[in-house]
């Protein structure tokens, strides 16, 4: 069944190898600019990458050693599945070491694999997710084992999710207390229950001893942070707004409608398991639970200048929640019956995704036709001819579609992630003054024919920005979100070459840099 819905949930990634999720085809460009190392001189002359110790670097580590035996997107499609595959599995181990049974009822997270933080493309938390959810499973099964080989486990596991992402870091760090947090008051009651209060009393001590020491393997990750950039990105936004959203989008793709029909059948299933006593629910989620909500309203929006920073919580939670779930599946009609209402259920939401991703896909791909007109290493600027362009779900496939000029044409883009502290992508020092380092919102294009306008000292200083000398520091202009019949905005500097579907490629005429020589100065 794992097999079966896996394959299933795997068919928007094949059919699509540039999916249109948010920051996607921005990541797929910085994997193939590591993969390509010196090999590619225009990129070679563009790029540096700067190993450092930075929380977000999975997909850095692992995509480009795919990307030695297959092309990029063929490695983007296999790291995406291999994230799906780790977190389903995850919750089968979670749910296998707290009951000590394998079961099928886990496997209802597929639907979730869809979900609006992957839609965002946060691919290297999606991966996380996976890894944190192994990372509890092998703590809870090693429990009753050798003290110093639970803690030397937990501890490669520390490592390892710092490097996937700080977010998912804190998360094991919450399923650790609470796991801990009811086996402590657990073992206590069972203890004064079988010897009496003098007895319980006297082991409560070794038990908060072992209780703490569950932090151990947290202790080099303050020094971790210390060495990392990372620290000087500390920003901290908290608003109530946006928290119910972030609970629905724990289950939804595109559609609200459906999202509120999956969790109606979860629910009635979940009414009828109880009516029939066949539903149980592990003591640790019942710890976890407030724990996580108490953590999630406590929790910022933006957090080291990562957005949507609390709206993370609750995917990462349901995945937990779920594997404390046990139904009695010893009934051979009820076991047929579940599989079969669960791959209609995901294929359900797999129809869901591929309905809205094959119109998308296309625009994508269309996009892609356009960029074989750019030449080889050259300088592409990037416009919003909507100021909100790029904030619906229906957006995300065009945000970052120039991004791929740098993996079919070894191009400089403006909106490729540079940010010092977020990436070990860097511009060499040379080209950082045209590309945006700030992971900023590109301009509209009406401040950009502004700005042309200006000559000199009458230019003020609000248009001191990367962009301000454009008419001669770029080849090309991509303006993104443009209405039908988009005109030409600056036929003094801009000559059409392909429109698209809300987008516009214009090469930048009068420019005093051609596609191989160096920096203006």
């Amino acid at each position: 069944l794992f097999a079966l819905l896996l394959a299933i949930a795997a068919v928007p990634i094949l059919l699509n190898p540039l999916p249109p999720i948010s920051d996607y085809i921005n990541h797929l460009a910085r994997m193939h600019i590591i993969a390509a190392g010196n090999s590619d001189p225009l990129l070679h002359r563009y790029y540096e990458v700067n190993w450092q110790v930075i929380p977000n670097l999975m997909m850095d580590m692992i995509v480009p050693l795919f990307e030695r035996v297959m092309n990029v997107y063929l490695a983007g499609e296999t790291y995406t599945l291999l994230s799906f595959a780790l977190i389903i599995s995850g919750t089968l181990a979670l749910h296998r070491s707290l009951f000590g049974r394998w079961s099928a009822l886990p496997l209802i997270a597929f639907p979730l694999l869809y979900n609006d933080m992957f839609l965002v493309g946060t691919m290297n938390f999606v991966f996380g997710i996976g890894l944190m959810l192994w990372a509890l499973a092998t703590w809870v099964a090693l429990r009753e084992r050798r003290r110093a080989l639970r803690l030397a486990v937990s501890a490669a596991f520390v490592l390892g999710l710092f490097f996937c992402h700080l977010f998912v870091l804190g998360v094991y760090a919450i399923g650790l207390f609470a796991f801990e947090s009811h086996r402590l008051c657990a073992t206590y009651m069972r203890t004064r229950r079988a010897s009496g209060g003098v007895a319980a009393r006297r082991a409560l001590p070794g038990l908060i001893v072992d209780y703490v020491l569950t932090g151990v393997p947290f202790l080099p990750v303050p020094l971790l942070l210390m060495m990392s950039p990372t620290r000087g990105l500390w920003d901290f936004v908290w608003s109530l707004q946006g928290k119910g959203d972030g609970a629905l989008a724990a289950i939804r793709a595109y559609s609200d409608v459906l999202a509120y029909v999956f969790a109606a059948i979860v629910v009635a299933a979940a009414a009828l398991a109880l009516r029939y006593r066949a539903l149980s629910f592990h003591g640790f989620g019942w710890v976890l639970f407030p724990i996580g909500v108490l953590t999630y309203l406590a929790l910022p929006q933006v957090i080291f200048e990562t957005y949507l920073a609390d709206q993370r919580m609750p995917i990462s939670l349901a995945f937990m929640v779920i594997a404390c779930f046990d139904v009695d599946f010893r009934n051979r009609f009820v076991r047929l019956g579940f599989a079969a209402a669960l791959v209609l259920i995901v294929s359900a939401r797999v129809a869901e995704v591929e309905y809205v991703w094959a119109p998308l896909s296309a625009g994508v791909e269309s996009f892609r036709h356009s960029v074989d007109l750019l030449s080889r290493g050259a300088k592409v600027a990037v416009a919003y001819a909507d100021p909100n362009g790029g904030d619906s779900l229906r957006d995300y496939g065009l945000v970052h579609a120039d991004c791929i000029a740098i993996i079919e044409r070894s191009a400089l883009v403006t909106t490729e992630f540079t940010v010092v502290g977020k990436q070990i992508l860097h511009a060499r020092s040379a080209w950082r003054g045209r590309v945006d380092t700030e992971d900023g919102t590109p301009p509209t294009i009406g401040e950009m024919v502004r700005v042309a306008d200006l000559q000199g000292s009458n230019r003020p200083h609000a248009y001191a920005e990367y962009w301000q000398r454009w008419t001669a520091d770029y080849d090309y202009l991509y303006v993104l979100f443009t209405p039908p019949n988009f005109q030409n905005p600056d036929p003094a500097h801009l000559s059409e070459m392909y429109v698209g579907d809300r987008f516009v490629l214009y090469r930048v005429e009068r420019s005093q840099i051609t596609a191989t020589s160096g920096p203006a100065r």
